[in-house]
C-alpha cells in the first residue's frame, strides 16, 4: 500500500504550521515522499503572500527526519518568487525578450529551483491564448503556434541543463476553454481541426522530450459529447495522448481540488475516474490518507496497470528517465 503512495501528490502549505504538520505526518504514517509547495491553502489564481526560505528550511528538516529522500514540486512559471518571499520572480511578457535573454531568464528561474530542492517544476505554459482568457495572461510563452514552440524549447533545455523535470500544461490546451477551471467546469466547442492546428500544435513538438504532461478540467465537446474534464476523459488522456501520441511520461492531472471537479464531483470518484482513464499521478487531493485507501481497494482489480506506473514514478526518482 505504502507504494501506492507515489501516485499521489499533497500539498504543503509552508505559510502554515498545521499544514506542515499534516505533510510530516504523512511522510510519516503512509510514507508519502513527494510535495507540492504552496504558500496558502486557497485554490485561486492570484498571487497570495508569499513563504520566507527559513519556513521551507524547518519542512525540509522535519522530513529529513522521517524520510531519506523527498521531492518537491512547485508553481514557478515566472520564478521562485510566485510562492518564495526571496526568490526571483519575471514580472514582464516573456514574448517580448530575445532568445538569448529569455534563456538567461528561464536559467535563472530553474538554477535557483535547483539551488533549493525542487524536483519537478510544473511549467512551462504551452498554452496559446487566442480568445484572452484572463486565466492564461501573461502566462503563456507567445502569442502564436510558433512563437511558443520557439520559447517552450528554451524553456525545456534550461531545465535539462539545470538538472529539473519540466511538465507541459495544460493539455489539451487551456486556450481553447470559455473560461477559469478554478472557477467552474470551463467548456471547449472548437472543433477538431482548430484543435489540432492551434492548441495541440504547441504540444506536438514536446511529447517526447518532457516527462510530465499536466491535464486541464475543462470539458472538450469535440471528445467527449457529455459533459466530461479533459482530467476524466479516456478519449483525452488515453487515446490521444497517449495512444494517438506516444506519450510515454507520466500524466498529472491539475489540482483536484479545483472548483471544476470539487464543486460537481465527489474526490474518490475523481481518483478513481483519473486513474482508469490513463492517469498516472493525482495532485493536491484534499484528503490524501483517504484517497490512498481508495486507491488500495481500486488497486486490488488492477495490479499491473497500477505496478506500472509506480514503476515509471520510481524511475523518474530514481535517474531522471521514465522509460
Amino acid at each position: 500500500m505504502n507504494e501506492l503512495s507515489n501516485l499521489i501528490i499533497p500539498r504543503v502549505n509552508i505559510n502554515s504550521e498545521n499544514s506542515i504538520q499534516d505533510a510530516i505526518n504523512l511522510a510519516e504514517t503512509f510514507k508519502f515522499d513527494s510535495f507540492i509547495l504552496f504558500s496558502s491553502d486557497e485554490v485561486k489564481f492570484e498571487k497570495k503572500k508569499p513563504f520566507p526560505l527559513s519556513r521551507m528550511a524547518d519542512l525540509k528538516k522535519e522530513l529529513n527526519k522521517v524520510i531519506p529522500n523527498f521531492y518537491f514540486y512547485i508553481d514557478a512559471e515566472r520564478g521562485f518568487g510566485h510562492r518564495c518571499s526571496e526568490g526571483f520572480l519575471w514580472e514582464d511578457d516573456f514574448d517580448s525578450v530575445d532568445s538569448n535573454s529569455l534563456l538567461n531568464i528561464f536559467n535563472k528561474i530553474n538554477s535557483e529551483l535547483k539551488e533549493n530542492g525542487i524536483f519537478c517544476n510544473l511549467a512551462p505554459v504551452v498554452d496559446i491564448n487566442p480568445k484572452n482568457e484572463k486565466i492564461l495572461n501573461n502566462r503563456t510563452l507567445g502569442s502564436s503556434v510558433n512563437s511558443i514552440i520557439k520559447n517552450v524549447r528554451i524553456f525545456i533545455d534550461s531545465c535539462s541543463y539545470n538538472l529539473i523535470h519540466p511538465c507541459l500544461k495544460h493539455f489539451p490546451g487551456h486556450g481553447a476553454l470559455e473560461g477559469d477551471t478554478h472557477i467552474n467546469l470551463s467548456v471547449s466547442t472548437e472543433n477538431l481541426k482548430n484543435l489540432n492546428e492551434l492548441h495541440l500544435a504547441t504540444f506536438r513538438p514536446f511529447l517526447n522530450q518532457t516527462p510530465l504532461v499536466m491535464v486541464n478540467h475543462g470539458w472538450y465537446k469535440s471528445f467527449d459529447e457529455e459533459i466530461l474534464p479533459a482530467s476524466l476523459s479516456k478519449n483525452i488522456i488515453s487515446s490521444l495522448l497517449k495512444d494517438q501520441y506516444n506519450f510515454k511520461g507520466l500524466v498529472i492531472a491539475d489540482s483536484i481540488r479545483m472548483k471544476a471537479l470539487s464543486d460537481n464531483y465527489e474526490e474518490s470518484y475523481i481518483l478513481e475516474s483519473f486513474f482508469n482513464a490513463g492517469g498516472d499521478l493525482l495532485l493536491d487531493p484534499y484528503d490524501p490518507a483517504e484517497c490512498l485507501r481508495q486507491l488500495k481497494l481500486i488497486y486490488e482489480n488492477n495490479h499491473k496497470s497500477f505496478d506500472k506506473k509506480i514503476h515509471k514514478v520510481l524511475k523518474l526518482k530514481k535517474s531522471g528517465s521514465y522509460e
